[in-house]
């Protein structure tokens, strides 16, 4: 089976702005973002990519844009069930803010009983369950048309390479807050028959971003990043 390569997108105006973009459109890299879309291609110079698959959101098709430029017919897809998850009623509010609504808690410490508020809003089970089931299928197409030992890549959004990274190491979906993942971090999953293996996980190659933030993820120490990590300035 392939093994996926999956690229969180660059950092964005809204990672910069601490605010939770989820589907709001127009939501772009910030410049330190389209930097680390620049690296990308030499980053990931040395692997066999047979296809990449993206969210269709701005962002990531932004941070795929410079790979593709370097890799003339690379074959692109796009995937709705990759992008962010659906917030409701959170979608382009202050993360520092969300923090005090009753809901952050459950969103932190019990999230498999979390669903976002408004008709638009999406359980965090729903977001992991069409996020498993795309890569399950691309999985299986990219099999077909370049045999078991393929390489492609993917790229989407925090909360669903978590949610993507704990079906891999077979972790309740209560644990994944426990997984975080910079902007353009790369995080990779070898699937098997048997089992999948990560092989990387939010690597960026850029070490500052292990640097403690002040005040912690949003105002509330030993709070996961709702949506993603910021990463390092």
């Amino acid at each position: 089976m392939p093994t996926l390569i999956l690229v969180r997108h660059g950092r964005s105006t809204a990672n910069t702005a601490k605010v939770l973009a989820g589907w709001t459109p127009g939501v772009a890299l910030d410049e330190l973002g389209a930097a680390q879309a620049a690296a990308l291609p030499e980053r990931l110079a040395g692997l066999p990519l047979a296809a990449a698959v993206t969210s269709p959101l701005q962002r990531c098709r932004e941070t795929l844009a410079p790979l593709l430029a370097a890799r003339p017919g690379l074959p692109l897809h796009t995937d709705d069930r990759i992008g962010e998850c659906h917030y409701g009623d959170w979608t382009g509010r202050k993360l520092a803010e969300l923090a005090d609504e009753p809901l952050w808690t459950t969103v932190q410490r019990h999230p498999s009983a979390a669903e976002f508020p408004g008709p638009e809003g999406e359980s965090v089970r729903a977001m992991q369950a069409r996020a498993v089931d795309a890569v399950r299928d691309w999985n299986a197409r990219i099999e077909a048309a370049h045999g078991a030992d393929a390489v492609y890549a993917m790229c989407s959004h925090g909360d669903i390479i978590k949610s993507l990274v704990a079906d891999a190491l077979g972790l309740h979906l209560d644990q994944f807050q426990r997984v975080s993942v910079e902007p353009c971090s790369v995080t990779a999953i070898r699937y098997t028959p048997l089992r999948p293996f990560v092989l990387r996980l939010g690597d960026t190659g850029n070490f500052r971003g292990l640097v403690p933030e002040e005040g912690g993820a949003a105002g509330n120490d030993g709070d996961a990043a709702v949506g993603g990590a910021a990463g390092a300035a």
